[in-house]
């Protein structure tokens, strides 16, 4: 877990403390702005450091935001800033991108980056095109009718039930790309296969492109629901990475429906054996399907619960 570096096709900038003058872009629309204070003993109040960017940048050009400490992580007020990018809306007309808890390690664990409910920013904000959190502490996701998001990302250690519900229960006609970093049951993921039928019907979300059903200790079992999942022949890419995923959620994927009308197959950080990963690259490359192995980890073969995911507490 890094700071984000590209955020909507654009770099990332943090902006600067008021002790710093680095000269700002000519053009606030090439960067995504990245709100972090409150890390060192010398940082601006957070109020203070928001209020000098609100009266320094031109808010109506600013296209992405990306929000860090010192909102987020263990000890911060997301729904403070909720509050205040909400206040803000009436300025932020041209804001198409925001990405919530961009928090490193060495911050806070992902497993304690508080969050909190979207729904008043989603309503304030019925253009935003791409939205991304990291962590789920507090979480609350709601049902919602949304024309303009086309990416949605949830990073997360451990993703509530609820959250996945109520995605799967949104009307998102736009969305085109679904990322839910699934996590473990130790860290507050209560969701389970049944939870992710609805997306996997794709009834909801006609434009999707790109799904990821990631992060998960039963990846096995998503695969396999996968396999036979209407979604997926109009996907492009599939992520199902990062997770638990063994020898026989992989037979179960290859053993569904054609997965070579895919452009890219995402199986990173999995349990799968080399002649399994052998079998996956013969029966899709030839094809042209670009398969990412990487990160073959190693396991129990008698005790599954010797997997772990990539990216948990």
């Amino acid at each position: 877990m890094s700071h984000l570096e590209q955020f909507h096709g654009l770099p990332v900038l943090t902006f600067p403390q008021a002790s710093s003058d680095p000269s700002l872009p000519a053009d606030p629309a090439s960067v995504a702005w990245r709100m972090r204070c409150g890390l060192y003993s010398g940082d601006e109040d957070a109020d203070d450091y928001w209020n000098r960017f609100t009266e320094t940048v031109p808010l109506e050009q600013v296209r992405a935001l990306v929000i860090g400490s010192a909102w987020y992580g263990s000890d911060g007020w997301p729904s403070e800033m909720i509050d205040m990018l909400v206040e803000s809306s009436p300025r932020l007309t041209g804001l198409e991108a925001l990405f919530l808890g961009d928090l490193e390690f060495e911050e806070s664990e992902i497993s304690w980056i508080a969050q909190s409910d979207l729904a008043p920013l989603l309503q304030a904000y019925p253009r935003l095109r791409e939205l991304g959190v990291r962590g789920s502490e507090d979480l609350a996701f709601p049902v919602v009718r949304h024309e303009g998001l086309r990416t949605l990302r949830f990073e997360s250690g451990g993703l509530p039930a609820s959250v996945t519900r109520n995605v799967a229960a949104s009307d998102l006609p736009s969305l085109e790309c679904l990322e839910l970093w699934l996590g473990d049951e130790s860290y507050g993921c209560d969701t389970t296969v049944e939870d992710l039928r609805p997306l996997l019907t794709g009834e909801r979300l006609p434009s999707l492109r790109h799904l990821g059903l990631q992060n998960s200790q039963f990846q096995d079992e998503i695969a396999a629901a996968v396999a036979h999942a209407p979604v997926v022949a109009r996907l492009e890419s599939l992520r199902l990475s990062m997770g638990a995923l063994g020898d026989e959620g992989a037979a179960a994927l290859l053993s569904g429906q054609p997965l070579t009308h895919l452009r890219f197959l995402d199986l990173h950080h999995h349990y799968l054996g080399d002649a399994m990963m052998l079998r996956v690259r013969e029966a899709l490359e030839p094809a042209g399907v670009r398969v990412d192995l990487s990160e073959q980890e190693k396991a129990d073969e008698e005790d599954e619960g010797t997997r772990y995911v990539a990216v948990a507490e």
